[in-house]
């Protein structure tokens, strides 16, 4: 509004100047005819009409490079602008425009009003697109779902450490109670043990690939979704395979020899207990 209030005004003074130079110049007899009066208003009029074209089209054209910025900047940050021709000839905009004119630059200090308040524009060259913040939001978000990703498998690598555990002390008990089946129950601690280490070493990997993916989150969101469907069809696998081999080990320790002598040693021994209660209830008083 400053700027063109400037243009405007030395317009104005530009065709004050052009009538203030005829009189000089012109009118300085005190009668004139008929011709020469029409000659000088014609020759006011081309220096008039000069005057104010040039002005008119300075005007359009200072509008549309200030468009030209706009427009750049808007498309640097792919956002879509949408005008409305009609509202460049809406008589109460331009009547609120030429109110906000009179109550900024004149010299009073009235306030503007309420309604001819608007809210300023965020400059888009100091990070103030919202394109972008929404862009920065959504990975964010995708980032804490990936940590929670991976707390979730560290929780299940835990267990399974856990579950190792427990296996192992199950397989030592079992080598105290039965030693002649030492080098059997060997074998498939070694087999426990492998299928076991090389579930570690699939986990180990599978939150290596989590990490990275996590790293790489903010430069491809794309990859990040890909790996993240992956990884979650990996982690079925090794449940699957780590839910597999439990159950074959258990399976094969069902089939020892070792298990099915200690539980026909263990029925015996509940039937001669049932029998020596059955003896000792005979020489028993009743009560």
């Amino acid at each position: 509004m400053r700027f063109a209030r400037f243009k405007r005004g030395r317009c104005l003074k530009t065709v004050d100047s052009c009538f203030q130079d005829l009189k000089d110049s012109r009118l300085v007899e005190e009668t004139f005819t008929v011709d020469e009066v029409t000659d000088m208003l014609d020759g006011l009029q081309t220096v008039v009409h000069s005057e104010v074209e040039s002005e008119l089209i300075n005007t359009t054209y200072t509008n549309v490079l200030l468009l030209r910025q706009l427009f750049s900047q808007a498309e640097k940050w792919y956002l879509r602008l949408q005008t409305d021709v009609s509202d460049l000839e809406n008589r109460e905009l331009l009547e609120q425009v030429a109110e906000f004119e009179k109550s900024e630059f004149t010299s009073s200090n009235k306030k503007p009003s309420a309604d001819l308040i608007k809210p300023k524009l965020a400059p888009l060259n100091e990070g103030g697109s919202e394109l972008l913040n929404k862009t920065v939001a959504c990975l964010q978000e995708e980032n804490e779902k990936l940590k929670a990703r991976l707390r979730t498998i560290e929780t299940q690598a835990t267990a399974a450490l856990d579950e190792k555990v427990k296996l192992e002390k199950s397989l030592k008990e079992l080598q105290v109670i039965q030693g002649d089946q030492k080098g059997f129950i060997k074998s498939c601690i070694t087999d426990a043990n492998q299928d076991i280490t090389e579930l570690e070493n699939k986990v180990a990997t599978l939150k290596c690939q989590f990490e990275k993916t996590l790293n790489d989150a903010t430069e491809n969101q794309k990859f990040l979704e890909d790996n993240l469907v992956t990884t979650k069809h990996d982690l079925l696998k090794v449940q699957d395979q780590l839910s597999t081999a439990q159950k074959e080990l258990e399976k094969k320790f069902q089939q020892t020899a070792a298990y099915r002598n200690m539980k026909e040693i263990l029925s015996k021994k509940n039937e001669q207990i049932k029998d020596l209660r059955k003896k000792l209830a005979k020489y028993e008083p009743e009560d």
